[in-house]
């Protein structure tokens, strides 16, 4: 399981960016994904991704996520969904001996509903959704705005997002209890809510018409909440997934 979750990590925004050219309603492929962690001592993983999507008028699925739609038309896309958020930590995966005396903060599903509305200046892509296996008991809201160049073969989308994170959330992830405290010599941390920025970028380069190229990937800061837990030893995360697709 926990090579599993790390590789779905890097797979989820490979599955969305190749599912975003494919000309069928059916899309497979494979490539490689590379995880930048926040916590100490934690190395970069570098895992091979599956990807596979489907996007039907009612519902659609990607990576390890997948949902029904309320409304589905070419301005705008409203639908229920529940996907499988890969965020753990395991205290035998760090180098550090403080963070090694720390709990398991497990891995959980979220549900929701998300919404994309495009314009001709770009696009909408937005989601609220809350923890449903009492894990974190956490919400995420994220939001961005990103924008489709596309130049036949070539297709690039820039964007640019924000995520929220409940304090639940980030308590479950970064927080250090005062039992842990007094465990691993680690200050208690009880952090609130937190926004953290992100940048995003997709390139897919269309091989014929059912194969594809991508590369995507995600910078994400981390907010003071996040960067102030004794867990943490960078002020960013980073995904980043290259591979090749077959649509049909």
């Amino acid at each position: 399981m926990t090579r599993l979750t790390r590789l779905i990590a890097g797979g989820l925004l490979a599955s969305v960016a190749s599912v975003a050219c494919a000309q069928g309603p059916w899309t497979v492929g494979a490539g490689v994904g590379i995880i930048e962690n926040a916590y100490k001592s934690y190395d970069n993983d570098v895992w091979p991704v599956p990807v596979i999507g489907y996007e039907g008028d009612s519902v659609w699925f990607k990576g390890l996520g997948g949902g029904y739609y309320l409304w589905n038309d070419k301005s705008d896309k409203l639908s229920v969904m529940a996907y499988y958020s890969p965020q753990y930590f395991r205290p035998k995966d760090s180098d550090n001996r403080q963070l090694r005396q720390l709990d398991h903060r497990r891995s959980t599903v979220m549900a929701g509903l998300s919404y994309t509305h495009n314009t001709p200046y770009g696009f909408l892509r937005t989601s609220l959704a809350g923890d449903v296996l009492d894990n974190s008991n956490g919400i995420i809201w994220d939001t961005a705005w990103l924008y489709r160049y596309d130049s036949g073969s070539w297709v690039v989308t820039p964007g640019i997002g924000v995520t929220w994170n409940s304090e639940n959330q980030n308590r479950y992830y970064y927080g250090v209890s005062h039992a842990e405290s007094r465990h691993s010599g680690l200050k208690h941390y009880n952090p609130d809510s937190s926004w953290n920025p992100y940048l995003e970028l997709t390139v897919n380069y269309r091989l014929t018409s059912d194969w594809n190229l991508y590369g995507t990937g995600r910078y994400t800061h981390l907010s003071d909440e996040q960067k102030d837990s004794p867990m943490v030893g960078k002020s960013w995360t980073g995904i980043l997934s290259t591979g090749v697709t077959y649509s049909f």
